[in-house]
């Protein structure tokens, strides 16, 4: 029985390169595809929860609605579906906040398709969470910096400011969202970020969010 995914891609021709690869195996059904976040919830909301795609294979940076968002915004209406991102990019933010939207898997787009098809079937079958092998060491070694910082005992006089943008943070919102929730401007979030990030001892976003979900910060 073949397993049932979707694409969502926003250049067409990645969508048509890849499904074209997929169904070649004969493993997969391809139950739909979409442009961006948006379409792909819209298209899912038309099917019975029965046609739904078993795994979604998504794109990260798209129009409208990124695939992060995507996979925030259904992981709790549709519980069953898996997601795989699939990124040009090992990009360390965009990995943890990835993770922490519920992704099962985060894979290069360069990958080969073998790799790709056996992610597929790791997440079905095994509840696995495949990574890229530079992409695993890049998780690896943010989780061994945080502990590192931890460990250093961090200056935790965050102004009052600089706490509502921590939990910003740890509620997986990018700078524009956590600078429209503050009405505040992007650059002035960044500039607070950083002095977050001195005051901490971290150098990533997944640095402050593990301190201050441990520590019970926020």
């Amino acid at each position: 029985m073949a397993y049932r995914i979707a694409i969502v891609d926003d250049r067409s021709q990645n969508r048509i390169s890849l499904s074209e690869k997929i169904n070649y195996s004969g493993e997969v059904e391809i139950v739909f595809m979409a442009r961006n976040g948006k379409d792909y919830l819209d298209q899912l909301k038309k099917l019975p929860r029965n046609q739904h795609p078993q795994l979604v294979l998504m794109d990260i940076d798209m129009p409208e609605m990124n695939g992060i968002e995507a996979v925030r915004n259904s992981h709790d209406l549709y519980e069953d579906i898996k997601y795989i991102m699939l990124t040009v990019f090992d990009d360390d933010d965009k990995l943890f906040d990835a993770i922490q939207a519920g992704a099962d898997g985060y894979l290069l787009k360069e990958e080969r398709i073998d790799s790709i098809l056996n992610a597929i079937k790791e997440v079905i079958e095994q509840q696995g969470a495949p990574m890229s092998p530079s992409i695993a060491r890049k998780a690896l070694n943010l989780l061994t910096s945080a502990k590192r910082a931890d460990s250093k005992g961090p200056n935790t006089s965050l102004s009052d400011r600089e706490m509502d943008i921590l939990k910003g943070l740890v509620k997986g919102l990018d700078y524009k969202k956590i600078a429209d929730e503050l009405f505040l401007s992007p650059h002035t979030v960044r500039t607070h970020i950083t002095n977050i990030y001195e005051k901490l001892h971290v150098t990533s976003k997944i640095q402050a969010v593990t301190l201050a979900l441990k520590n019970k910060w926020v």
